[in-house]
């Protein structure tokens, strides 16, 4: 579980992938997993049927047992490529006052963007528009601190050094949904550099928001083109996303989940009292912020999705059907998170990846204001996992130690059935 998030600052940014933090955690928890059976022979394949049936009701149980833990909603989808997806939505029933949740609906996506605008970049490098060496000054002149030393790759994989905008008393009101100024990329970026870089260009990894502000800046400057349309021209029409789409305001496109935050008297007691106050519709103890705007978010979390409509992206980014081999080769080449964990989590050009003992995924994950999301698939892009939580709150989750085991189950399991593997049925 991620440690240290302030709650104006939890909306899209982690120290650490919150993905591998977990599973890290969980790793000794999956010793004992069952690979599927091999389809060689009629009993095999129906010992993988009985396989593929456990897996799955496990799966809604623990979704169940989370969602009793204090989650208000739950969507998942996971798919281990044998062409029979398992789709959850659990509920709690305070919530359905709001709206029934079905495994369809539209979620924020946060910080998952990122994957989608590196993919932007990348296109755009094996189209010989830009390259990733290229320093940032080129594209943004005068707007960047040492920005003739930082490249296209540190800001993509982290290494830049910049301050991320989100830790920025400016951006609050926005966060807790009481101010609906327009951010654009620009505007973003000039938050972020108003502070002094954390280090030298290219000599650490901290992963900020200020990185891909600069990146989405960048795309727009180089294509004269805005990005929401990059992303309904480039990725979204040619996959047939039809629920996929970058946020320029708080409007739902199609049938979208309720998110959640807990009212100010129920913020654990760690949180200040000034950084509580969300905007929106109150009841049971909790503020439905889902008709907050996003807009804050800009390149680093901004996008809208669906658990399929995501799947299809990722199977398509993996697989090479949105970039050319080199430009897939570049996205996955990792730097260490944590450089005296050599063989821990890596993070790429908008994803990250982490070995398990069911196996290594690549994805991302992101928070924005009552959406926790996780999006990992494997190497190749067969398989694919959508976890969504409808509450963003890990200050919550961190002080509720039955709510954080449910979530660290739900999310361990769901990735072991990604991979075709069973996770213990108890998980500590």
């Amino acid at each position: 579980m991620p440690r240290n998030l302030l709650p104006h600052d939890r909306a899209v940014r982690r120290r650490r992938p919150r993905v591998a933090a977990a599973l890290a955690l969980a790793a000794s928890l999956v010793a004992n997993s069952v690979a599927l059976a091999s389809p060689a022979a009629a009993t095999q394949s129906s010992a993988s049927q009985t396989g593929d049936e456990a897996r799955s009701a496990q799966l809604r149980r623990l979704a169940r047992e989370l969602v009793a833990a204090g989650a208000p909603g739950v969507i998942a989808r996971i798919d281990d490529g044998d062409g029979r997806p398992v789709e959850i939505a659990e509920q709690a029933s305070w919530t359905r006052r709001d709206h029934l949740l079905k495994a369809g609906d539209e979620v924020r996506m946060g910080s998952n963007t990122k994957t989608m605008m590196a993919t932007l970049v990348l296109q755009l490098v094996a189209e010989g528009r830009v390259a990733l060496s290229d320093p940032v000054e080129k594209w943004l002149p005068g707007r960047v601190p040492n920005g003739r030393t930082i490249t296209l790759r540190m800001l993509l994989n982290h290494t830049a050094g910049l301050f991320d905008y989100t830790e920025d008393p400016a951006l609050r009101p926005s966060i807790l949904g009481r101010d609906r100024r327009r951010w654009t990329p620009e505007k973003l970026l000039a938050v972020g550099v108003k502070h002094d870089p954390l280090f030298a260009p290219g000599t650490k990894w901290s992963y900020s928001n200020t990185n891909y502000a600069a990146i989405g800046a960048v795309l727009e400057r180089v294509t004269g083109t805005s990005l929401a349309n990059l992303v309904r021209d480039r990725i979204a029409r040619p996959l047939g996303l039809r629920h996929t789409y970058y946020a320029t305001d708080s409007t739902w496109r199609g049938p979208y989940a309720r998110g959640y935050e807990p009212d100010a008297a129920h913020m654990p007691p760690t949180v200040p009292a000034g950084l509580r106050n969300f905007a929106g519709t109150r009841h049971d103890g909790h503020v439905d912020v889902s008709g907050n705007d996003p807009g804050w978010g800009g390149p680093a979390g901004a996008m809208v999705s669906t658990a399929q409509d995501w799947a299809r992206f990722s199977t398509a980014l993996m697989s090479g059907k949105l970039l050319p081999a080199a430009q897939l080769a570049q996205l996955r080449a990792t730097v260490p998170v944590d450089p005296r964990e050599p063989d821990g989590a890596g993070y790429g050009l908008g994803v990250q990846t982490s070995a398990t003992p069911c196996g290594t995924f690549w994805g991302h994950d992101g928070g924005i204001p009552g959406y926790l999301t996780t999006n990992v698939t494997d190497r190749a892009g067969g398989r694919t996992a959508t976890l969504i939580v409808l509450a963003e709150s890990w200050a919550e989750y961190e002080s509720d130690p039955k709510l954080a085991k449910a979530a660290q189950a739900f999310q361990l399991a769901a990735i072991c059935a990604m991979f075709g593997k069973a996770a213990p049925a108890h998980t500590g």
